[in-house]
């Protein structure tokens, strides 16, 4: 059976687990009716379609594409809607649209329904175990349903439930506020006068008389849906159903069109795609013509009914030999390394542990240094620090800075500085952008996976940095409204270092060099440095950092860049688009500024580790940028390990430390039963698990971990974890493409919350919200989100702060919050000033 997902922006249904076969998803403005419907009645390439959800109205055209067509004219297959999709199913017959009694983003409901087939095999109503996530502020007015429209589930209007449940993601006994019991009825109150439903009632589900179309209001797809797969099974079963009935040996016979005929079609519907994707998002070429040929693909499968397509010496388009000469000049240009390491037992403890061992070979001289910090480590959070310093002939410095040009036609791109390590320069416009460049110069290397056997961790040298937030503009989203000060990227390509297993005490050297070099010489002074450290020397050498602290109330405090009442105002304006639609969630962020002067910034940083350790910290030392990063992060973005495994671990939900153990208890309990963290928390999982669906194996997508709570120094926090096996055919750079900015930045869905988001903020987030880590010349990396860090530069410490904004958000508290986790990075800069 083969699939068509119509994909409302940036949202799209995990389809996987209950396909034969991955379903093919377009964009709802990719095609004309003309195109998609050679594909429907011509090519009979799919048995069924779905219509995603996504942000907006279905009364909006640029809301819902070719949605309204699609159900108006394909009376006559399959077509099952969600969200969006179940609204423009009530629109398109003439049903309103209007505001739910309240919006409900990431919530649970239980449900009722009447029998209807979609739903055979679930149970119905109070009790039943029938529970499903929620994200919508909009509804169909059952009082304007046509009689052509059937209502078939509904829940009340005014009862959701907190999800509370076991620690991995098999939920089965979710936990509740218990409600009175109510009798489902089938009859709704009218509406009230301001456009907003007053009915007890909110219609969950609705089907066509005649036509094979339905529509469910609530997700199935999301990870708390209960029964969620067993709908689409439903679905599948109808479609079979219905084709066993309708079709005739004489209407939409599969598979009667030749290859050819299919691929000379294609390339005209690519060649409009390509047109409408650049002028939707400049700059990001490399993504749209690897999703465009993932369609091709995907279509050539559907309509040949075999995987690889056979070579019949068409004619190429240009895009073909485009990727064929990248892919010659790849393998004739690669360049091949070796790697060399030694391991010293139990070493670590020996010479003052990370800390140590940090300071003794790179504190004397910081410039052009790098600390990849696992500064806390309880409960397996994290295992490895990486460090080292400016090293051999293959080390360089990568500086990145987006063009000036924001016009949404413009090409986008930016200037790449290239610093070799004897101190040359060179500068150069790379039209493609930055992932573009640092795809190629990944795949560019060769090595041999002999060399690091015996190695416990994935970091072996590569790119060691940071990617700033408005690189956003690579990913998707058309242009940033703000300029960085910060350079958008900047990078050591990392040749020589030091790791530490925290879990063995162990301590590596590795050295990578080509064929033609060798770098012994360096392990040898390493091994030197190492094994002659002290504990007189490692206190010498971190005496240098400590400063008396001084009463920090007697000191210039951060400067916000908003005031209490512009951000308190600032929350309301997420409120409203909340509420009309336009978003499920906006994580609204600001900055906290304040000059300084001759400040140690690397003493700051070990002053700050010891206050606010953390999992994914780093130190970063840029001096040719005036550049300091000073970063306590415990959120990981996205890692990629030597299996191919995909995670990320996305924190949603913060309080703050009690003051005794009993009061620390009890707010750690009410941020795992809070409700609107856990709808926070909920909204980011769903949309990451989008994200690595777009580059993982179909079904490996999974959440090991969902709201477990984790303490820290300063705060309690919400955090998830969501795995995949990577698609062969995607590259490092690919799964961090598809997954930034790290979604717990951004909101949901995430490149309409991007765009409000700039309309909202009054300057750029600059390096904070981007993520910092390493991409190993293996292909793996590891990155973290860019929170609970001082940025200094230029004279001035900077450190961004912000919330999740949703529904049930109150505007005084999301202050409280942003307040709360500027304190320990704050306080730190106060104090060791």
């Amino acid at each position: 059976m083969n699939y068509l997902v119509i994909k409302n922006q940036n949202k799209q249904l995990v389809l996987f687990l209950t396909l034969p076969v991955p379903p093919v998803v377009i964009q709802n403005d990719d095609w004309i009716w003309e195109e998609l419907s050679h594909y429907l009645y011509e090519e009979n390439a799919f048995d069924n379609i779905v219509i995603s959800p996504g942000p907006g109205s279905p009364a909006c055209p640029q809301d819902i594409g070719i949605c309204l067509q699609l159900l108006h004219k394909c009376w006559d297959i399959p077509v099952l809607g969600v969200c969006l999709g179940h609204q423009a199913l009530g629109y398109v017959h003439g049903a309103h649209i209007v505001h739910a009694p309240e919006p409900i983003h990431g919530r649970l409901s239980e449900v009722e329904h009447g029998g209807c087939q979609l739903f055979h095999g679930i149970p119905s109503g109070r009790n039943s175990g029938f529970k499903v996530v929620r994200y919508h502020s909009l509804v169909i007015d059952s009082e304007s349903l046509p009689e052509v429209l059937i209502p078939i589930a509904w829940t009340s209007s005014s009862s959701t439930l907190p999800f509370v449940g076991p620690k991995d993601h098999n939920i089965s006994n979710a936990l509740g506020t218990q409600r009175e019991k109510n009798v489902f009825v089938d009859s709704f109150s009218p509406k009230a006068g301001n456009g907003t439903t007053r009915s007890p009632r909110v219609l969950m589900g609705i089907k066509h008389r005649t036509r094979p179309h339905y529509g469910v209001q609530f997700h199935p797809e999301s990870v708390a849906t209960f029964h969620g797969s067993q709908i689409f099974k439903n679905f599948r079963d109808i479609t079979n159903e219905y084709w066993l009935r309708y079709k005739s040996s004489q209407s939409r016979e599969k598979h009667v069109h030749s290859y050819g005929k299919l691929k000379n079609f294609f390339k005209l519907s690519l060649a409009h795609m390509q047109v409408s994707s650049a002028s939707r998002h400049c700059g990001d070429s490399y993504r749209s013509i690897n999703s465009e040929n993932s369609k091709v693909d995907q279509l050539n499968k559907v309509v040949n009914g075999h995987r690889h397509m056979v070579d019949d010496n068409a004619e190429m388009t240009c895009l073909e030999k485009f990727n064929i000469a990248n892919v010659h000049h790849a393998r004739t240009d690669r360049k091949c390394l070796k790697l060399k390491w030694r391991k010293y037992t139990h070493l670590a403890s020996q010479v003052g542990g990370a800390k140590g061992i940090f300071c003794g070979l790179f504190g004397r001289e910081p410039k052009n240094t790098f600390w990849l910090d696992s500064s806390s480590t309880e409960k397996g959070r994290a295992r490895f620090s990486f460090m080292g310093g400016k090293g051999g002939p293959l080390w360089k410095q990568l500086t990145f800075r987006l063009s000036d040009q924001s016009d949404e036609c413009s090409k986008g791109g930016g200037y790449l500085s290239m610093e070799s390590c004897e101190g040359s320069t060179e500068t150069r416009f790379l039209e493609e952008g930055f992932f573009d460049f640092l795809n190629k110069e990944l795949q560019s290397y060769h090595y041999d996976e002999k060399d690091y056997e015996g190695l416990p961790f994935d970091f072996h040298g590569g790119y060691v940095g940071y990617i700033g937030y408005n690189l956003k503009s690579e990913c998707g989203v058309a242009s940033n409204r703000h300029k960085s000060e910060t350079p958008d990227a900047c990078f050591f390509f990392v040749d020589s270092l030091v790791a530490v297993d925290h879990k063995t005490d162990n301590v590596y050297i590795l050295a990578i060099h080509e064929e033609s070099s060798s770098m012994t010489q360096w392990l040898d002074d390493a091994e030197e440095k190492l094994l002659n450290l002290n504990g007189s020397e490692i206190m010498g050498s971190e005496k240098q950092y400590l400063h008396p602290l001084t009463c920090s109330s007697q000191k210039a405090g951060f400067a916000a860049e908003k005031s209490r009442e512009q951000y308190i105002e600032d929350v309301k304006k997420c409120l409203e688009y909340i509420k009309d639609g336009e978003s499920y969630e906006l994580c609204l962020t600001t900055q906290m500024r304040k000059p300084i002067e001759n400040l140690d910034s690397l003493g700051l940083y070990l002053h700050l580790r010891e206050r606010n350790p953390a999992p994914y910290a780093a130190w970063l030392n840029f001096p040719k940028e005036d550049l300091c990063i000073c970063c306590s992060s415990p959120e990981r973005f996205l890692q990629l390990d030597r299996n191919n495994i995909l995670e990320a671990k996305p924190i949603k939900g913060t309080i703050a430390r009690g003051a005794t153990a009993e009061e620390d208890e009890q707010l750690k309990l009410k941020l795992q039963l809070s409700e609107k963290d856990q709808a926070e928390n909920l909204m980011i999982v769903d949309l990451l698990r989008n994200d690595l669906g777009r580059v993982c194996d179909p079904g490996s997508v999974h959440v090991p971990r969902l709201m477990d709570v984790e303490s820290y120094a300063t705060v309690h926090t919400m955090v998830s974890t969501i795995r995949g096996k990577k698609r062969s055919d995607a590259s490092a750079v690919d799964c961090v493409r598809a997954a930034f900015p790290g979604g717990s930045m951004t909101g949901a869905p995430k490149l309409r919350s991007m765009e409000l988001l700039d309309s909202i903020e009054s300057c750029s987030r600059g390096i904070y919200s981007g993520c910092i880590g390493f991409f190993s010349y293996n292909q793996t990396f590891d990155l973290n989100i860019v929170i609970r860090t001082v940025i200094i530069h230029d004279g001035e410490a900077s450190i961004g702060a912000g919330g999740a904004i949703v529904s049930l958000s109150n505007p005084e508290d999301e202050y409280k919050e942003m307040i709360l986790k500027t304190k320990a990075p704050a306080k730190a800069v106060i104090d060791f000033e």
